[in-house]
């Protein structure tokens, strides 16, 4: 019948509206609830940089007034001790990586114990290039090696300004001492920080015998680990 035709087409219509504002309205096509991404502008942003959100980071060497270190010196705790007939006039090497550059006036040392009756000469701390070119040195710091055992800085005889690169931090030790009263400091157990490393570029490593000053430059493809094996622990330093 055309009437009752034409009379349903409006409430047709009426119903089709009230179905397309319930979806739309639902909480089942919510595109956050059903999984989806939703908006651009309704997904929250991440936390910027150095935020509430930034993961936590390590002491660094600022934290304590220095400008690098080999280590935190807060995990500076195994103690390494040699005899003298061990390390006498043998150069030690501790390699420190320069991320910038950097005005060198001290090398600071770990030292842990000291032996009141020790005699001590022609004890040295210097700063080897990658080249094996000693840049600076300290005088004979004998008598600051027998007094004060803690971690305290020595003064290089003349500053220098150390471009970024690799630099070795070099010791030298002459006289007799016990072998567990004169002790030092130190942030790794002897070989092991050697890892994954060869000469020129060990980490820990002794040069030459029967030295009395730091020679001018060193060879540092002859870098060893023999001393270092006997239990010759890598020994912490700071720079400042």
């Amino acid at each position: 019948m055309p009437t009752r035709t034409t009379a349903a087409r409006p409430l047709a219509a009426v119903l089709a509206a009230l179905f397309v504002l319930a979806g739309c309205t639902s909480p089942d096509k919510d595109p956050e609830a059903a999984g989806g991404s939703g908006s651009p502008a309704a997904v929250a942003a991440p936390p910027a940089p150095g935020g509430t959100g930034a993961g936590y980071e390590g002491p660094r060497p600022q934290d304590q007034n220095l400008l690098a270190w080999t280590g935190d010196p807060n995990d500076a705790g195994h103690v390494t001790a040699q005899s003298a007939v061990g390390v006498g006039g043998r150069v030690t090497l501790v390699r420190i990586v320069l991320r910038q550059e950097t005005a060198w006036s001290n090398i600071w040392l770990g030292l842990a114990g000291i032996d009141p009756n020790a005699q001590l000469s022609n004890c040295y701390l210097g700063v080897y290039d990658a080249t094996g070119t000693l840049r600076a040195a300290t005088p004979d710091v004998s008598p600051q090696l027998m007094t004060d055992p803690v971690a305290k800085p020595f003064a290089l005889a003349k500053p220098f300004t150390a471009a970024p690169g690799t630099y070795f931090i070099a010791l030298l030790l002459n006289g007799n001492w016990a072998t567990n009263a004169l002790t030092l400091k130190s942030t790794g157990a002897g070989i092991s920080v050697n890892a994954g490393l060869t000469p020129p570029n060990l980490r820990y490593s002794t040069l030459l015998t029967g030295q009395n000053s730091l020679p001018a430059t060193v060879n540092l493809a002859e870098q060893s680990t023999s001393t270092i094996n006997t239990g010759w622990a890598s020994q912490w330093y700071g720079i400042s």
